[in-house]
């Protein structure tokens, strides 16, 4: 049985209940519990809560208040899973603010845990039990990719149709768009930067030594200048973005002297295969853009981070020299299908829409309920 905190929309509640049947019943959580019963440990683990929460409150007494929230969310979680030891925690991201205080909770009360997200493709679900994205649990070495795929099928070119349906993200905003491919005529070689929401647990969490989006313009700006003749890098804002980088992009702009266009008026993936490669941080755009069969550079903390698979950039000094030679930037293509055949085949279920509700693999949930109760 599982026992899952409400999701944020009725499509997330509703994996959270498909989820439910497949594991043989839930319990639906519509909020974080409060007990002042606190633990050793709640104090640090409130504040490794609120110091990655999404929404950071204003001055020392909104920081206060929100700390004294966090953490009685976490006792509350804790005490409710040693009471019922047999259930599985389960969370929409779990890895930020009051949600990551019920995850911890659960986890050091001894409960096993599951987190859900959308997959970067249509119609799958992430559920792992350590985490999502660079915190997820699949392998970061390439030996084992390259084991698993023993068999034709698993080495195979089936992962491509986990792309058929991909499109863009449509846009929330009026100066950001998915608007056709015109203006990419003549414009010359170009990587291609698709920048990612500034406050993302992606990026609260794992943007690795640039810090920040407004930190990997400003390193982009400054190592632009090893761009070989003609060459350019081309930027555009995500879709879901609330605030305009107006401001970092002016400044990476101005300081680039002509290498760094700004382009948020064309479709995402007209731009990845039009370009020479991807820089990333962690984005979602760096896994689809294998697809189109382009090189990725990873600038933060990744699943898909891995040499061969991709070319993790651990440094300025790393990213002047990739930007160097750009057109001798390259992948393993053999391991890219085992990569993406086994995330096809193995770690992301298939969610399907029947007109009593979603439904999940059973099997597949029994899999992942018995990793989750093996790593507790």
């Amino acid at each position: 049985m599982i026992a899952w905190l409400a999701g944020w929309t009725k499509r997330k509640d509703a994996l959270f209940t498909a989820l439910a049947a497949a594991a043989g019943g839930g319990v639906r959580l519509p909020a974080i519990g409060l007990s002042l019963r606190g633990f050793s440990e709640s104090g640090a683990r409130a504040r490794a809560a609120l110091a990655v929460a999404k929404r950071q409150p204003h001055g020392r007494a909104g920081r206060w208040l929100k700390l004294q929230l966090i953490r009685a969310q976490y006792n509350w979680s804790r005490h409710y899973f040693t009471r019922h030891p047999e259930r599985v925690a389960a969370c929409w991201n779990g890895l930020t603010g009051s949600r990551r205080a019920f995850m911890e909770g659960a986890r050091d009360a001894g409960a096993a845990r599951l987190y859900l997200e959308l997959a970067p493709f249509p119609g799958r679900v992430t559920l792992d039990h350590t985490g999502v994205n660079a915190r997820n649990s699949l392998p970061r070495d390439p030996a084992f990719y390259r084991g698993w795929a023993n068999t034709p099928e698993r080495r195979g070119e089936g992962w491509r149709a986990l792309g058929k349906n991909l499109t863009a993200r449509a846009s929330r905003r009026t100066d950001v768009g998915q608007a056709g491919a015109d203006a990419l005529h003549g414009a010359g070689p170009f990587l291609f930067c698709p920048l990612q929401v500034p406050n993302d647990s992606q990026i609260t969490l794992f943007s690795g030594w640039v810090g920040s989006v407004a930190g990997m313009l400003e390193a982009l700006a400054g190592a632009s200048d090893a761009l070989p003749e003609g060459w350019h890098l081309r930027v555009k804002e995500h879709p879901s973005a609330k605030t305009s980088l107006a401001g970092a992009l002016g400044r990476a702009v101005a300081r680039a002297n002509g290498r760094i266009v700004v382009d948020n008026a064309t479709d995402t993936f007209a731009q990845v295969a039009a370009s020479g490669g991807v820089i990333t941080i962690n984005s979602s755009v760096g896994l689809q853009a294998f697809f189109h069969d382009k090189p990725v550079l990873v600038l933060g903390q990744a699943f898909f981070a891995i040499p061969g698979l991709t070319t993790p950039v651990s440094g300025p000094d790393a990213l002047r020299t990739a930007l160097s030679a750009p057109a001798d930037a390259g992948f393993d293509p053999a391991l890219r299908a085992a990569f993406m055949n086994y995330l096809d085949q193995v770690y992301y279920l298939r969610v399907v829409d029947t007109p009593a509700g979603l439904r999940l693999d059973g099997n597949a949930i029994a899999q992942k309920l018995a990793a989750a109760r093996a790593a507790v």
